[in-house]
């Protein structure tokens, strides 16, 4: 590092620091040399004897910032301003040589013997003193001892303020199991090494000079598509740190609040154009671009669904808060919050775009991103997922070691995902040529041991997966009162939720031929141990039946998420049959809200009968004195929704009919008479 660059870390202005009688002096000689040469220079830093030429003054201060730069450069013609290594070839020069050493004689000698013209051509001056400078370095005085300085000021600076430095963390520090790496996040990175970066890059078009949107973001890039970007009021402020932790929170801004009602209302119309109408004066409302993402991918416009979760994602990064970081993994988010839950709804719904386009590592990302959130409540249910990324982005050490790390704290293998996810992991790592023999049959022996585990404590696993494999199993398998239909049958419905789900997203993963036959070699080993009485099969069953009676809230908002149809069918009546938002999907038990939306006035207690009649027959329809809600059913006025109840009283009139036949008419011989 330059001495301009310790001169900032120093604090110090350039040019204010006081100039001594030797402070322009750099003389390559010994340190006597220099005292006998010393008294020779007066204070304003000229040689005496040397007047109308130039000396040591230096007009330009960039020449005292390398040192060893103005010693190695050569001296051109003689006549160099600022370097007292630059002698002028003259007669009057030699008295001055008398008082050097023997060996600084001779290379002057030789200096002066050189004329002036081809003094910058030889080389071997700068030969010779690059010799020297060797031979000061191997004397006890190392170039490096300034770089030791830096680093120590470095340290002492971090242990003062409490901040790290910048920049990536070093080579021997192991990264956190949840730490999330920029570039990963982008899913050009990994289409660029399936498919070559001038099949991805060929077809975007050169950016513009003009910068229509305020920042570079990590998780989406901006489109020339999108609205021109304003902030729509969103914004992110620091609750606490405690820990080592940030706790983050996302606020809404007046009028922000007023568009989320608006978008409420719109919601409760059952009408797609109400929010397309309110995306048109707030294009960046997040709810707005979520719910109409969800409309358009029912419709099967996949593209547009994903544009408006990209343009929602954009939105909330452009409020995060300066101290929030998406890959430390020590930033939370509280779910219970309503505002921060469109941030992990957003975050997934693209974690699930990503995974349907083919990248299953960028999707492995985002499932670190979301799990780092909140990764003691997870209320996203992550860790039913990540083992399934990880095999598909065939990130087998991360699954291992995930699992290795969390599972005396959180009991990973008592999921059945984990429990067939890491032998998988462990046997495919056993396929691969690259590791030595040892590591290899070391895998292989430790896949053995787990799928054991394994299909002792789900025995229902088996049949369907192999049924989803379109295998058909062994009659001695089949048979078996362990593997049979009863193993199925008998598990709680929480554990069938929890195994439906699994196999609906994982089982392709199993159809290998060779995944099969080391699956056949454990499952047989398993009968043998059944038979045997293997005391660990009735340990297993009782935790089976202890363990899942009742699925936690977040895995049934994980299995609505999934849209997987076994896992979405095994959810209990009381999740059915509530409404489900696809905005909000099972809000938190214990919400904290920090603003109320107003209260509306019931129609059923406020009207008369004629009122709620036209009103059943169109919403939209406000008798005089309401005031109509803005931003429903595309900015229907009064007028407008009086002229459709006409309408459409019109046409229920054209379409009623009386009875046209004629009764025969009977004669009364009484008359037309009172009814007694």
């Amino acid at each position: 590092m330059s001495r301009r660059a310790l001169r900032r870390l120093r604090g110090e202005q350039r040019g204010q620091e006081p100039l001594g009688p030797g402070a322009l002096q750099f003389d390559l000689d010994d340190e006597d040399d220099a005292e006998e040469e010393g008294p020779r220079r007066k204070p304003g830093g000229r040689r005496p004897g040397r007047a109308g030429k130039e000396g040591v003054r230096v007009n330009n201060r960039f020449e005292l910032i390398h040192m060893e730069d103005l010693e190695d450069d050569p001296v051109v013609n003689g006549d160099r301003s600022g370097c007292v290594l630059a002698e002028p070839m003259a007669s009057g020069n030699k008295g001055r040589i008398q008082h050097r050493s023997a060996e600084t004689k001779k290379d002057t000698e030789v200096t002066e013997a050189v004329p002036p013209e081809q003094s910058h051509g030889s080389g071997k001056l700068r030969k010779k003193k690059k010799k020297q400078k060797n031979k000061k370095t191997s004397m006890g005085e190392p170039l490096e001892n300034g770089l030791e300085d830096i680093d120590r000021i470095l340290e002492r600076i971090e242990d003062n303020s409490g901040f790290s430095r910048p920049g990536p963390p070093p080579l021997s520090a192991k990264k956190h199991v949840l730490y999330v790496e920029h570039r990963h996040l982008n899913p050009d990175t990994e289409l660029k090494r399936y498919f070559g970066a001038r099949a991805v890059l060929g077809e975007q078009r050169p950016r513009q000079r003009q910068r229509m949107y305020p920042k570079c973001t990590w998780l989406t890039t901006p489109k020339s598509t999108w609205p021109r970007y304003s902030k729509p009021g969103l914004s992110m402020r620091l609750l606490e740190s405690k820990r080592g932790m940030s706790f983050f929170a996302f606020e809404h801004s007046e009028e922000y609040q007023q568009t989320q009602h608006k978008f409420l209302l719109a919601v409760e119309s059952m009408e797609p154009n109400n929010i397309v109408v309110l995306l048109q004066t707030s294009p960046y409302h997040v709810d707005s671009l979520l719910q109409l993402s969800d409309a358009c991918r029912f419709q099967e416009d996949q593209e547009m669904a994903r544009d408006l979760v990209e343009r929602a994602l954009y939105s909330m990064e452009c409020a995060f808060h300066p101290l929030f970081s998406l890959t430390s993994g020590t930033c939370r988010l509280d779910y219970r919050r309503p505002e921060n839950r469109s941030f992990y709804l957003a975050l997934y719904k693209q974690m699930s775009f990503l995974e349907k386009r083919g990248c299953p590592r960028t999707a492995l990302e985002y499932c670190k991103l979301i799990l780092s959130l909140e990764p003691d409540e997870d209320p996203l249910c992550m860790l039913l997922l990540i083992d399934h990324l990880a095999l598909r982005a065939r990130n087998y050490e991360y699954l291992i070691r995930l699992f290795q790390e969390w599972e005396a704290h959180r009991n990973l293998s008592q999921l059945p995902n984990f429990a067939f996810s890491v032998p998988l992991a462990y046997f495919l790592l056993s396929q691969q040529t690259e590791l030595l023999e040892h590591e290899l049959s070391s895998a292989r022996e430790k896949a053995s041991l787990l799928i054991q585990q394994a299909l002792i404590m789900f025995p229902g696993v088996l049949m369907p997966l192999l049924e989803h494999c379109s295998v058909r199993p062994d009659a001695t398998v089949s048979s078996h009162h362990f593997f049979g239909p009863n193993a199925e049958i008998s598990q709680p419905p929480a554990l069938s939720q929890l195994v439906s789900l699994y196999l609906g997203r994982s089982h392709f993963l199993w159809k290998e031929p060779a995944t099969m036959s080391w699956l056949e070699e454990n499952v047989r080993e398993v009968l043998q141990a059944v038979d045997a009485g293997d005391p660990s099969v009735e340990t297993c069953e009782n935790r089976r039946k202890l363990l899942y009676q009742r699925a936690p809230r977040n895995i049934h908002r994980h299995v609505i998420l999934s849209e997987i149809k076994g896992a979405v069918a095994a959810l209990p009546p009381d999740v059915t049959t509530q409404s489900v938002m696809g905005f909000d999907p099972l809000p938190p038990l214990d919400n904290i809200s920090s603003y109320a939306r107003p209260e509306r006035l019931s129609p059923v207690s406020h009207g008369n009968t004629i009122a709620l009649f036209f009103r059943s027959l169109l919403p939209n329809y406000t008798m005089e004195g309401e005031r109509p809600e803005e931003g429903v059913a595309g900015g229907l006025n009064h007028n407008q929704g009086l002229n459709r109840l006409m309408l459409a009283v019109r046409d229920m009139m054209a379409n009623f009919h009386f009875n046209d036949q004629e009764a025969p008419q009977e004669d009364d011989p009484e008359g037309e008479g009172e009814w007694d």
